[in-house]
């Protein structure tokens, strides 16, 4: 259930209720693809007060697998995690992995990326595994197309995906009856850069029904102006009671838009990519290249204002010297801080809003 607490032109505040908790709205996903997120650890998301993790069902299908997911008790308690888990539905592996999959109107054939095993993912098949999984919110099954695909393609995407929509739809209702707390299932707007297709999206993923309603094929190349005018166009056109997920955008001041357009949810592996090179974010809005030369004589404080404590104890000049001489706790104090720095900047939107409300 979503409770729709205020809206204001910063953009709205909310609560969304799942099986392992409350998730107060907008917020930020951290992406634990297989489970778990390199370089930090669960006590470390708790730490930085992270709501809620995404998981991947392409890449946990893939190992352990859903069975032995099930086995162990299902996701939550095999990875050790109890505040709620989203699971990706492997769509996007159809666009990211495009040079080893096939796509017919049953589903897509992959090529597993890490041996060349066959593997297939249909609408049935994603949803079933999410279920056995154990998520608490999980995804349809669709096509993601490039945003330089030509309009037939797009257009072909769009069928395939309402198909598929329907198909995960009815699954999930099979099997949401075989237990006393099911998931919440996400339908999935796609249309690339087209108006048309998009809206055609939006209302027939209405009419099916779903829980919530992501809007996916952005943030792959297309220019910012052309994600904020697609938003635009699709977010009127979602219930105002329902919660919406702009997938796979995480640069803060993109966030920030695309809250006031009327976003609730993301996700992204920006923060955790960037830190990995030596991006580091501050909580000050400021970004810095901690690798560059200057930094090696930096004794100040990471970011004295930081919500990872690393950050506060440790000088920019050590996290210089770490990625320099390539230990992995660089990693660990690059990636905690640009986590932490992302999630505080969504709880201050949180708290703007509530005060942009308030009379």
């Amino acid at each position: 259930m979503f409770e729709l607490l205020h809206t204001t032109p910063l953009g709205r505040r909310g609560r969304l209720h799942t099986a392992h908790g409350v998730i107060e709205t907008p917020f930020f996903m951290p992406v634990g693809t297989g489970g778990a997120m390199r370089g930090i650890t669960h006590k470390d998301l708790l730490d930085l007060e992270a709501q809620i993790l995404l998981c991947n069902t392409y890449h946990l299908h893939l190992h352990p697998g859903e069975d032995t997911i099930a086995r162990a008790g299902g996701l939550h308690r095999f990875i050790h995690w109890e505040k709620p888990i989203l699971t990706d539905s492997g769509g996007f592996q159809v666009f990211s992995l495009k040079s080893m999959r096939k796509i017919t109107e049953e589903g897509v054939h992959f090529r597993s990326h890490v041996n060349g095993d066959p593997l297939f993912l249909g609408p049935e098949s994603a949803t079933e595994i999410q279920h056995k999984l154990g998520a608490d919110i999980i995804m349809c099954f669709d096509e993601c197309p490039p945003s330089t695909a030509s309009r037939k393609d797009i257009e072909a995407a769009v069928d395939r995906t309402l198909k598929w929509a329907k198909i995960c739809k009815e699954t999930h209702v099979r099997l949401a009856q075989k237990t006393s707390a099911p998931p919440l299932l996400f339908g999935i707007v796609q249309g690339g850069l087209e108006r048309d297709l998009r809206e055609k999206c939006a209302r027939e993923l209405l009419a099916i029904g779903f829980d919530g309603y992501a809007i996916g094929g952005l943030a792959v190349g297309e220019s910012e102006e052309a994600m904020f005018e697609v938003l635009q166009w699709v977010c009127p056109l979602l219930p105002a009671d329902k919660p919406r997920y702009l997938m796979g955008v995480g640069v803060l001041h993109q966030l920030i838009k695309c809250v006031s357009l009327g976003i609730d949810m993301f996700d992204c592996v920006l923060p955790m990519r960037i830190a990995r090179h030596g991006t580091i974010l501050l909580t000050s809005g400021e970004e810095l290249k901690i690798t560059n030369a200057p930094y090696k004589e930096a004794h100040e404080p990471i970011d004295p204002l930081s919500p990872s404590d690393f950050s506060q104890s440790h000088a920019r000049s050590y996290l210089h010297h770490l990625f320099k001489t390539n230990e992995r706790l660089a990693e660990t104090i690059a990636c905690k801080q640009n986590l932490g720095v992302t999630l505080k900047m969504m709880r201050d939107l949180r708290a703007e809003i509530v005060a942009r409300a308030t009379p």
